[in-house]
């Protein structure tokens, strides 16, 4: 991470504090100690891709986390982008179109997509047809109608390398990025715990120094979660490579979430 203010680049998912209001998620978020919050919908109670909502709701957002002093560099639009019901996913792609576009109304300049499974009930968890040749064409044609909706919302699409996706680890999220070219709207949320399994936990410097060195240049996002096992020394070594992006934090609980900011801002004040 670069060392230009890393305080201001600290945030965490909005929805750890859900609330009935934008406003009271904000004060939490303050609260805890983060300048940013990567936000959701669904930390209000709403549909993630916030369908049928005005453009004052998205406003509403925005002013209520600027009221705090705090910035909101990205949301979620996450679905099954390569869903087995394909009525479902053409659907929701078209949601997600609509918050794409909407998306600077919040301040953010990235969208965070999930690739997908063939699992029809766990857009997270892997199945063994992810690999087939028609789930990576399902979820070009995805990415297809969501790049449209980025260029016209002058966004960035996050994509994540989840290993329960089709875009599972940093070869696949290279191929993707590869065939969809440098000046696509396409950029990579860095989140190490995701490129690491149980049995390659003893390799994590060979595994993520590689990962950034393929990913890197498009990193517009990382995260930060598995902090009883990640070696976060190492992590902001890495992370001082890449370009100065937000890290936000993940899974953790309300209760834990300023104890995590202080631990975090010491590693990188170790380093």
């Amino acid at each position: 991470m670069s060392a230009t203010e890393p305080a201001q680049r600290l945030g965490i998912f909005a929805k750890t504090f859900k609330r009935a209001g934008a406003a009271e998620v904000a004060a939490e978020v303050k609260r805890a100690g983060f300048a940013l919050a990567h936000w959701n919908f669904a930390a209000v109670g709403r549909p993630t891709l916030a369908w049928g909502l005005p453009d004052a709701a998205f406003g509403d957002v925005r002013a209520a986390f600027e009221d705090e002093g705090l910035a909101i560099p990205s949301v979620s639009a996450t679905f099954n982008a390569i869903g087995p019901d394909a009525e479902r996913r053409t659907d929701e792609t078209r949601q997600a179109a609509g918050l794409v576009r909407r998306a600077r109304l919040l301040g953010a300049d990235v969208v965070t997509l999930c690739t997908g499974t063939r699992d029809p009930h766990d857009m997270w968890r892997a199945h063994p047809d992810n690999a087939a040749d028609d789930a990576w064409r399902d979820l070009r044609a995805t990415l297809d109608v969501l790049m449209d909706a980025a260029s016209d919302g002058e966004v960035v699409l996050g994509i994540e390398p989840e290993p329960g996706n089709v875009v599972r680890d940093a070869e696949t999220a290279a191929r993707l990025l590869g065939e969809l070219g440098d000046d696509a709207p396409i950029g990579i949320v860095f989140d190490p715990a995701n490129l690491l399994a149980p049995d390659t936990l003893d390799r994590q410097e060979q595994i993520l120094t590689a990962a950034a060195d393929v990913l890197g240049p498009r990193v517009v996002s990382a995260q930060a979660k598995d902090f009883e096992v990640m070696d976060y020394e190492l992590v902001f070594r890495i992370l001082r490579t890449l370009p100065p992006v937000p890290l936000i934090v993940q899974d953790v609980t309300e209760a834990e979430a300023a104890t995590v900011r202080q631990e975090l801002m010491r590693h990188e004040l170790r380093l």
